[in-house]
């Protein structure tokens, strides 16, 4: 089965869906499924600075002064799902050359890792993912060589999701028809490889599960 996971390294509920769909996936495998993942890129704000600034002061200018109550529920769903999601110390900044490392990881077999020591980079670790620096580093600890290809690729796979209609991720788009938007719980996500394993050869790209929380191309994250 192949699914394509469209998110953005800097979107909350991202992080979340990945998480929530890797143990989907897990459980599929263990089963004896087979699930070929593959990182695509989508961009919030591709008008960021690569230089990044501190992330609430940002959130702050376009959603007003009680953005730490708007982050507490993002920040609690992560920790109902392991994650350590620090917004006080998180950075604002342009992800293209981070999606670009992701695609030359892909090509290495290692899109998961390097998106999710990306997500965690951002929202735990206080990293700026836009800093070439910083991504060297990320991708020496994953194991990827950054050839410094992938450019054109991020740009191609961007426009597609245009193409597809896609305004918010995370997005899961199974065999290239059927979609599953949102951090959906685990039992969704399985659900939904379940029935896309059952059916085949429709075109239309189907949601198979009420949209779930995500971000969108104003910025809005469901915080």
């Amino acid at each position: 089965m192949k699914v394509e996971i469209f998110s953005d390294i800097v979107c909350p509920w991202c992080y979340i869906g990945h998480t929530r769909f890797a143990r989907a996936a897990e459980a599929f495998r263990a089963k004896g499924g087979v699930i070929d993942v593959t990182m695509r890129p989508y961009q919030l704000n591709p008008d960021a600075p690569a230089e990044g600034e501190p992330l609430i002061p940002a959130l702050e200018r376009k959603f007003g002064p009680n953005v730490a109550q708007m982050t507490s529920r993002v920040t609690a769903a992560g920790a109902e799902d392991g994650l350590d999601m620090r917004f006080d110390q998180a950075i604002s900044a342009n992800t293209f050359e981070a999606h670009r490392l992701v695609e030359v990881a892909t090509g290495q077999g290692l899109g998961e890792e390097m998106t999710g020591r990306l997500f965690r980079a951002h929202f735990t670790d206080g990293l700026n993912v836009g800093d070439p620096q910083v991504l060297a580093k990320l991708a020496a600890e994953t194991g990827v060589r950054d050839t410094g290809e992938g450019a054109d690729a991020v740009r191609e796979q961007v426009a597609r999701a245009a193409r597809l209609g896609i305004t918010g991720v995370p997005l899961f788009l199974f065999e290239e028809q059927f979609a599953v938007s949102g951090a959906q719980p685990v039992e969704t996500f399985a659900a939904a490889v379940d029935e896309v394993a059952a059916r085949t050869g429709q075109t239309p790209i189907t949601q198979l599960a009420t949209p779930g929380d995500g971000c969108d191309d104003d910025g809005y994250c469901a915080v």
